[in-house]
């Protein structure tokens, strides 16, 4: 027997899941699973304390290169504030920091991967696949591009069109007499 609850052709279907937000958990579990397993072995053939050791260099380590790589930034911005111009395109302290920060967390398949984004050749190839990545990312963007994609502000009108652009609000008018110039930026 049903009970009169049939499925209409009209009901909503879900989106189907991404990929990324498939894999990426049974990835990070993974990888949690590889880095503690690693630990063990390592202790057990030498020593906890040989581990813990790696583990407190591993951190320093990581602390020095991302404070190294942060000044490093900071100097290039006040150049550039200073002497008018852009900042400095270097695309290395962004990885540098990132590789820092793989040698802070406990483990040694981080260390590694770590230790290799403080190499300069591997640096030069991650940040050009990163950015091939990001250039393919936005022309797939239904905003044309990352500068159009901060410019969705939109006015809801009471007839129910949506017109994309800025919202000014209306200012009382001025019973003083004198004319302002239009608002420009």
């Amino acid at each position: 027997m049903t009970t009169g609850a049939s499925t209409s052709p009209h009901t909503a279907t879900r989106p189907r899941r991404s990929r990324l937000r498939t894999f990426l958990p049974l990835g990070v579990a993974a990888w949690l699973v590889l880095e503690i397993w690693l630990l063990t072995v390592v202790a057990g053939a030498t020593s906890g304390f040989t581990v813990f050791l790696l583990l407190v260099a591993g951190l320093v380590l990581g602390s020095v290169v991302i404070k190294r790589a942060g000044r490093r930034a900071f100097r290039n911005l006040n150049e550039a504030l200073r002497t008018g111009g852009s900042p400095s395109r270097t695309e290395g302290n962004g990885l540098m920091m990132l590789g820092g920060l793989l040698l802070m967390l406990p483990g040694l398949i981080s260390d590694v991967v770590g230790l290799l984004l403080l190499l300069p050749p591997v640096q030069k190839a991650v940040g050009r696949y990163a950015e091939r990545a990001v250039d393919r990312t936005l022309r797939r963007s239904p905003y044309g591009g990352l500068g159009d994609a901060f410019q969705q502000a939109r006015i809801h009108r009471p007839d129910g069109k949506i017109v994309p652009g800025e919202v000014i609000r209306d200012e009382p008018a001025d019973t003083s007499g004198e004319t302002r110039p239009p608002l420009t930026r």
